[in-house]
């Protein structure tokens, strides 16, 4: 074999078996070391989930103010409190653009959602669906509880580059604090008679909140599952890293007027893309 040869080799199987080993240690994600900023931002965070779950919609205690532009904006997170501090020296930020993707066996993603009611809440920076207790996912066999999802206008994610007309986030949570949370794209296109009960309550003010009918959060999610799947952050304050994101490759549709009253409230909340650095991102067969 000649020498180029079998560096053509060695890498292809390097790759090969980095891919396999990345992919069967997505349940050991507390193993990983954290910095002593991490370990508050993340604790502060799962607070934060943990609280939602209830309709919190207040500001978390002592929380400086933090927006999507000037002064406060994304590039000043970081500044603003040494509780966002991961927000500007962290390495595995979210959100990324999903773009050459290792082929892999991600994991099965197991969803269990229930039908539930939903109390809709305009938090200041976003629309956020409260959910009863009871829906669930499993993550190579490790049961994720929904808290809570919400919309940001654009996506924050890009698939190759592109950006979508939103991005929903369905926040989960382990019984040990683990993070995990499922990315849907949607695009313009037909009415999502899904997103009707939520839209038709949607509060224009901050901390408002409004009841409204029982749905099955499951109608959200793409026919096609596959996904996108790496390590990263909270994409708001405090940027809290080492959470599982699942992004489903295919979008799901709203129409031109949904997408218009949602622009109407927040006319621009998703954080720009954060660089990859030495991360693997996955690409579910």
């Amino acid at each position: 074999m000649t020498t180029n040869l079998r560096n053509v080799f060695q890498k292809r199987t390097m790759f090969k078996y980095l891919a396999i080993g990345v992919a069967i240690c997505m349940s050991c994600l507390a193993a990983f070391p954290v910095s002593a900023s991490e370990k508050k931002a993340a604790g502060h965070s799962t607070q934060v989930a943990k609280a939602s779950i209830h309709g919190s919609a207040k500001s978390h205690s002592g929380a400086p103010h933090w927006e999507y532009a000037g002064a406060a904006g994304p590039e000043h997170w970081g500044d603003l409190s040494p509780a966002f501090s991961v927000c500007g020296v962290g390495i595995q930020q979210s959100p990324i653009d999903l773009h050459r993707a290792i082929e892999a066996t991600a994991g099965e993603i197991a969803v269990d959602y229930k039908l539930t009611p939903i109390e809709v809440i305009n938090n200041g920076h976003t629309i956020q669906v409260n959910v009863a207790p009871g829906s669930t996912i499993r993550l190579d066999g490790k049961t994720y509880k929904l808290l809570q999802f919400h919309f940001h206008h654009p996506s924050e994610h890009l698939i190759d580059g592109k950006s979508f007309e939103m991005e929903a986030h369905f926040v989960h949570i382990s019984d040990d604090g683990v993070l995990a949370v499922l990315g849907v794209m949607i695009r313009p296109g037909a009415g999502n008679a899904v997103l009707a009960p939520i839209w038709d309550v949607m509060p224009t003010s901050k901390g408002k909140r409004h009841s409204s009918s029982i749905i099955s959060p499951a109608d959200l999610l793409p026919a096609d599952r596959t996904f996108f799947r790496y390590y990263g952050s909270l994409t708001t304050p405090p940027c809290s890293e080492k959470v599982i994101w699942s992004v489903f490759a295919q979008p799901l549709e709203a129409s031109s007027a949904q997408g218009q009253k949602f622009s109407s409230v927040f006319s621009m909340n998703a954080r720009p893309v954060q660089p990859l650095h030495r991360r693997y991102l996955l690409g579910s067969r």
